[in-house]
């Protein structure tokens, strides 16, 4: 990456990582209060590839099982971005169920999480571009400009559907094409939706945030718990059933 990568301090790098490290680390201390083992953490049946999705689960004290199917992602026409958002989450725990009964597997007796994430500019949906040029090209487009961030989370339980949709304003500073270029060229835009990545390199684009850090990532942490406490778990983990977080 070069000159683009040292721009990118190691300390920002390390207060990122630490941001969602810090449950972990008090889980941990909980746990060794209480005597019970992280391996007993709640196990949740994640319906997604996403690492990161799966990383921000694990930092809350959940383990998953990946149980990923794919689906046809092309909006529908005239579909409004929230209303796309959400339908892909819920077609993604509806694919992965259906994998599980393909299989001759019983209901999950653990819950099923899904999401899915969309960058909308100007009311336009980009999702994850095609190629390095495509992704160069919403780079331009992003520049100086505000969009939105929308990532909707499907959660299945006990034959129960529960869904909530999380919208964040992003604000992008100007890019210059060589800024674009560099970016490109590491190969972090490829696979995510807007063709960047606010936990990596990209978020030194990002000259302002108004929403849910977690939820740009692609999995809102308030409120993929949120979900988790209506269909009665415990959210975080280490909180009680009934104790609001």
């Amino acid at each position: 990456m070069g000159a683009f990568a040292a721009a990118f301090s190691d300390g920002l790098r390390c207060a990122v990582r630490q941001c969602f490290r810090l449950p972990r680390a008090i889980i941990a201390a909980l746990h060794t209060v209480t005597g019970e083992s992280i391996v007993d953490a709640p196990l949740i049946c994640l319906a997604s590839g996403s690492p990161r999705r799966r990383e921000i689960l694990e930092n809350l004290g959940y383990r998953t099982e990946r149980l990923d199917a794919a689906i046809d992602e092309t909006p529908r026409p005239g579909e409004p971005p929230a209303a796309y958002v959400l339908r892909m989450a819920r077609e993604k725990n509806a694919a992965a169920l259906r994998l599980l009964r393909e299989a001759g597997a019983p209901p999950p007796a653990t819950p099923v999480l899904s999401a899915d994430t969309v960058v909308v500019l100007a009311n336009e949906i980009l999702g994850k571009p095609e190629s390095a040029e495509h992704a160069r090209a919403m780079l331009r487009r992003l520049a100086g400009r505000e969009h939105e961030v929308l990532t909707a989370v499907c959660l299945f339980s006990d034959g129960l559907e529960y869904t909530a949709v999380q919208a964040s304003r992003v604000s992008f500073a100007d890019l210059s094409d060589a800024q674009i270029a560099a970016y490109v060229q590491s190969g972090e835009p490829l696979d995510k939706a807007g063709a960047y990545g606010i936990q990596g390199a990209g978020g030194v684009f990002v000259r302002e945030l108004c929403g849910s850090f977690s939820g740009v990532m692609g999995l809102p942490v308030y409120e993929t718990c949120g979900l988790l406490r209506q269909a009665g778990y415990a959210a975080p983990p280490f909180a009680r059933k009934d104790e609001a977080v």
